[in-house]
């Protein structure tokens, strides 16, 4: 007679009950653990849930169709059948409790896809979940121009023919100023303004530089046009609507709540409202990344799209150096590996930046010119040579008294009278 474990006692009938498995449900109950890690990790209690339902699911159709026991050592077809039923079940209840996972604009269908092969023709779908916020606004109803013009806080010498590397060693290290007192509006100025006086708010500037094949409704308002946004390689098929043109927002490349912290608190208003409106400063680009980005530096946000992160981080130092800003430690660092890659990418210059002043020079001293010597004097006219004297007749008369001459023999003569003889005769002069 075959004994049976003792009723009363508990282990020894938990003994004798796993003895009775078999060596093949242990280890398929192994490979299931082995297997069921991946779910777990990815979906929680729900992705262990669709794991076990879609294990036993498998498991009852082998018994249904093969009458055999499986690894769980089905007895019978009919509750192979009742297993079946109940991984469908399980499955159901974990793929409907799974949490969902955020899709990215570049991967899903929004209004963000990726670049399409030449010759394809993509039409994503507008996400109408983006909005515009204060450092990514929308255009105004009426363009406003400043009382002054852009102005740069540095002349356009500092970033010309020179490399984004070379500039980073210029700028200052320093550590983040507080964001207190800081307001968009009041320190740099209502969004969009019309700084380079060209008739159209920034907005509309940036979206006509930036997209291709644009309408337009008059001389600035952008109606439609096709952005591949340079975070992302996506493409946006941007059509202006309520829900619509927050798809595609403008970026500031050095956002202002960055800029307010590191230096621009000490600009003057004109340089604040510049580096706010300033082309070099601004990207049209996909909502996603800027709304991801916010206030970010490049410690701590870089563009998706690894190709674009070379031109990304020279943008951002040529602004910094153009509006006299500085870095923190991080995002220097981080802006020195993304060059190390591209250390010939050039800077780039702000139109709103000035031409230098040129530098007057001192002419060279140059020695008096020597005086003219003065002019030798011109020589007396030679003393005239005396009259050969006049040959007289002793006795004749003659004029005027005192005249003299000479006889021919060379007796000198004198024109004379004497006592007696009032006439004048020529008389000896002796």
């Amino acid at each position: 007679m075959a004994k049976t474990p003792d009723a009363g006692d508990p282990t020894r009938t938990a003994r004798a009950l796993l003895a009775r498995v078999p060596v093949v449900t242990w280890v398929g109950i192994g490979v299931m653990g082995v297997l069921a890690i991946p779910f777990v990790a990815t979906g929680g209690f729900p992705g262990l849930l669709v794991f076990l339902g879609l294990a036993v699911l498998v498991t009852a159709i082998y018994v249904v169709a093969t009458r055999r026991r499986s690894w769980l050592r089905l007895p019978t077809r009919t509750v192979g059948v009742l297993v079946l039923v109940g991984g469908v079940v399980l499955t159901s209840i974990g793929a409907v409790t799974l949490p969902r996972q955020p899709v990215s604009p570049s991967a899903a269908g929004s209004s963000v896809s990726e670049r399409p092969e030449p010759g394809a023709t993509r039409h994503p779908t507008p996400t109408p979940s983006a909005t515009f916020s204060d450092e990514s606004p929308a255009d105004p109803d009426a363009v406003t121009t400043p009382a002054m013009s852009g102005a740069a806080a540095v002349d356009r010498s500092v970033t010309s023919n020179t490399t984004a590397l070379a500039l980073l060693a210029k700028l200052p290290v320093k550590g983040r100023a507080p964001m207190t007192g800081y307001n968009r509006t009041a320190d740099f100025g209502a969004a969009w303004l019309d700084v380079d006086r060209n008739g159209c708010d920034t907005r509309n500037d940036v979206l006509a530089r930036d997209l291709a094949g644009i309408a337009r409704s008059g001389a600035c308002r952008v109606m439609s046009g096709t952005l591949v946004s340079p975070y992302t390689n996506g493409i946006i098929h941007f059509v202006r609507g309520v829900t619509t043109s927050a798809e595609v927002q403008i970026d500031h490349v050095v956002s202002l709540g960055d800029a307010w912290q590191t230096g621009a608190q000490q600009l003057t208003t004109a340089q604040r409202t510049s580096l706010a409106n300033d082309p070099l400063n601004l990207l049209a680009v996909d909502a996603h990344s800027n709304e991801q980005k916010r206030d970010g530096d490049a410690a701590t946000w870089l563009p998706a799209a690894t190709s674009f992160r070379c031109s990304y981080v020279a943008r951002q130092i040529s602004v910094k150096v153009s509006y006299r800003l500085w870095v923190t430690q991080a995002e220097r660092d981080a802006m020195a590996r993304v060059l190390s890659a591209c250390p010939g990418e050039a800077a780039g210059t702000s139109p709103f930046a000035t031409a230098p002043v040129p530098v007057p020079t001192r002419a060279p001293a140059t020695a008096p010119a020597p005086r003219p010597a003065a002019p030798a004097p011109a020589p007396k006219p030679a003393a005239p040579k005396p009259a050969a004297p006049r040959v007289v007749t002793p006795g004749a008369f003659c004029s005027p008294e005192g005249a003299r001459g000479v006889t021919s023999k060379g007796t000198p003569m004198v024109c004379s009278h004497k006592v007696g003889d009032p006439r004048l005769r020529w008389r000896s002069a002796g």
